[in-house]
């Protein structure tokens, strides 16, 4: 029997579901680390130490962690279309109600919610994702997913430093306004969701009938032969497999960077330039142009050569191996150059990382199995803040937690290169994979 070819369909769902999704995650992001620049404004006015910044940006995370499974779960059973939507229209609400806190407490309460709210919107997607899109295309769309909370920071972050601008119109303080307005477009696109995202391309109004069962025929004969842990597996068997403890791993490992420096880079860079707020969030922005820029080279590359590996493990490498230079570097144009790079290098591994991830795993397996391995990850997000604001707070520089950063980067990108080979040694081979 003849392979359907499924280049027509895939165009289609490339211009109908993928910019739609980069603006789902672009606002998500937004919503997550703009506190990195309230920080400029909020920190003073709530009294917050360095520690206590740290401790409300890592506690979205706890809640993050316990909801990110039952969330999978739940958009498995409810559908996607409507499980996405109620996370967007929840966390909107939440986001723009961070405005309203007068204290360091009610900043925590604020952040458990908010990390309650989102949790499982990530996974969620990357599994929606790996519904529509056949092994051999689906680094390049996880690549323009990622995309989308690159350019959340590099859009995000000047609009933050804007609104900062903003203090005291109508008598509001401008890190307040923030929070509030940024808020917003997440409700409104969470209802957007309902009319524009499909659960799955035998729903999509826009594939003929032909291309809708040939997609999905290709998608599910790839899951019948080439998934490890299969859709029929119980969702119990993602706890038992080794190997998917080991992803775990290295994207807690790959965290260190995304999360760590995404949280702090404002931080850092007004350290290194001493500049006004929004000149801060305009150089803050640069790193995350070249995130979307070594995004989707690497994940191109890796789809048309098919090789996984090198290219999961050797940029964590050089991105931590470039941190490692900043902090030697006496020279504060350099350290910043080198901070661009590193940043751009680790973003890199994200869109394979996930195709990887998602040609192991399938079914409700691979919904749990990808929350499982985003909730580890991050236990990075919960943690690593407190102790880099803690370090920063007691020895006055950020060189130390930098080192710590590097060292997971470096750990992480050997790691990941033999995890990639195990996992590409249990499928079919090259010839069959291009054969749809």
């Amino acid at each position: 029997m003849t392979a359907y070819n499924t280049s027509d369909a895939i165009r289609r769902v490339n211009l109908r579901i993928l910019p739609f999704v980069m603006l789902l995650y672009l606002v998500a992001y937004i919503d997550r680390s703009n506190i990195s620049v309230a920080a400029l404004g909020m920190n003073a006015e709530l009294q917050l130490t360095e520690r206590m910044y740290g401790i409300a940006a890592g506690l979205f995370f706890a809640t993050y962690i316990v909801f990110e499974i039952p969330s999978n779960v739940a958009l498995t059973r409810f559908g996607a279309r409507r499980w996405i939507a109620r996370i967007m229209v929840t966390w909107g609400i939440i986001a723009a109600g961070m405005a309203f806190v007068t204290s360091a407490y009610q900043l925590y309460g604020m952040r458990l919610l908010l990390g309650a709210a989102e949790a499982g919107f990530t996974p969620g997607i990357i599994y929606y994702l790996a519904r529509w899109y056949p092994s051999r295309d689906r680094a390049h769309a996880m690549s323009f997913f990622y995309i989308g909370a690159a350019l959340a920071s590099v859009i995000g972050l000047p609009l933050s430093g804007l609104l900062l601008n903003a203090h005291g119109v109508l008598g509001v303080s401008g890190w307040r306004w923030v929070f509030l307005i940024e808020g917003v477009p997440a409700i409104l696109l969470g209802f957007l969701v309902l009319w524009l995202l499909p659960d799955r391309p035998a729903d999509a109004r826009w594939l003929t009938p032909e291309q809708q069962s040939g997609l999905e025929q290709v998608i599910r004969n790839e899951e019948m032969e080439a998934a490890t842990v299969s859709h029929k597996a119980s969702w119990v068997a993602a706890f038992a497999d080794l190997h998917i403890w080991l992803l775990a791993v290295f994207w807690l490992l790959q965290a260190f960077g995304t999360i760590g420096l995404t949280l702090f880079m404002p931080l850092i860079v007004k350290d290194l330039s001493g500049s006004n707020n929004l000149t801060v969030s305009l150089l803050s922005a640069v790193p995350f142009i070249a995130a979307c820029i070594f995004m989707f080279l690497n994940g191109r590359h890796s789809d048309a050569t098919g090789e996984r590996a090198l290219h999961l493990g050797l940029p964590l490498i050089a991105s931590g191996l470039a941190i490692i230079a900043a902090i030697l570097s006496s020279d504060i144009y350099v350290r910043y150059a080198l901070l661009v790079l590193s940043v751009g290098l680790n973003w890199a591994v994200i869109p394979i990382f996930w195709a990887v991830t998602t040609e192991y795993v399938s079914g409700v397996a691979a919904a749990v199995s990808i929350a499982l391995i985003n909730a580890l990850a991050n236990v990075a997000g919960l943690l690593l803040p407190p102790v880099i604001g803690s370090i920063r707070q007691t020895t006055g520089s950020y060189n130390v937690p930098l080192g710590l950063v590097a060292a997971a980067l470096v750990i992480g990108g050997v790691l990941g290169i033999g995890l990639a080979r195990r996992t590409r040694s249990n499928l079919p081979s090259p010839i069959l994979r291009k054969q749809f």
